[in-house]
């Protein structure tokens, strides 16, 4: 079981302590929690948050809301500093349950430096914490899910596909690299994961993708570097898994479309050596 971390309780009429932790390129903190509420942000660079399967990815226009007691991971894609708010249950007016993103402006970002400040006065940070409290609005944005499979057969096939997510090689490639037939390496698949492997890949491959859009990599560069042979192959591919594009998506101005369980169900995946160049 994962302990909780203890975090520092506000001192006095405050509910909000911000604390500043830098974290190298690669760089992930161990899994635990808080007993307080946590807004998880950086000013610079682009954060990681995964709880169990679901991963968040962070420019600075974005941070994530951990409700208290929630188990997580923290990392970064590159060097970045992790800028948390711990906020006291019982003296905040938020009891969001569920981990949720929420945009960051340059109100937001001013006033959470504002609050790391030790000189203020009572009266001051009360109506800065209150301004922050109300600064927060839930983003439309779907985490993408990679669950972990159990077998260990599946395990291995994920892992080489989490080495290298641009990886051509289909079901039965894989299947005879794992010593299974491909009709049994998809029931596992299934059975594991609640996914195809086409889809299944697909969000490893979207993943993957989100944290180098967000340190403005070009599309085109990233669509190979994860298996897609064009752009707009990408594009296709995200628009019909998350419901909207890479963009919108990280800039949490997005207005999601409900995916037509026609297509997110098989969400096929094209890979490099099966589209046009």
């Amino acid at each position: 079981m994962t302990e909780a971390v203890v975090g520092a309780v506000p001192p006095g009429v405050g509910a909000i302590v911000v604390g500043h932790f830098p974290l190298s390129s690669g760089q992930w903190i161990s899994p635990h929690s808080h007993p307080q509420h946590q807004l998880a942000w950086t000013r610079r660079g682009v954060l990681g948050v995964a709880v169990d399967d679901t991963y968040w990815v962070l420019p600075p226009t974005r941070a994530l809301w951990l409700p208290a007691g929630i188990v997580h991971r923290t990392g970064a894609t590159r060097d970045a500093v992790l800028c948390s708010l711990y906020l006291q249950p019982d003296r905040c007016g938020l009891d969001w349950t569920e981990p949720t993103p929420v945009g960051v402006d340059g109100l937001l970002a001013h006033l959470i430096g504002y609050l790391s400040r030790d000189d203020l006065a009572d009266d001051a940070r009360l109506r800065a914490e209150a301004v922050v409290l109300d600064l927060l609005r839930p983003l439309p944005v779907m985490p993408i899910d990679v669950p972990r499979p159990v077998d260990e057969r599946v395990c291995a096939v994920a892992d080489t596909v989490f080495a290298d997510p641009a990886d051509p090689r289909g079901l039965e490639a894989h299947a005879r690299a794992v010593g299974v037939s491909r009709r049994t390496l998809t029931r596992l698949f299934v059975r594991d994961t609640g996914m195809s492997f086409d889809r299944w890949r697909t969000h490893v491959r979207l993943r993957a993708a989100l944290p180098l859009l967000a340190e403005g990599q070009p599309v085109s560069r990233v669509a190979h570097g994860v298996g897609y042979a064009t752009p707009s192959a990408f594009l296709a591919a995200f628009r019909r898994t998350v419901g909207t594009s890479p963009g919108r998506y990280l800039n949490g101005d997005a207005v999601f479309e409900a995916p037509d369980p026609r297509v997110a169900r098989p969400s096929h995946d094209v890979p490099r050596d099966q589209c046009e160049a």
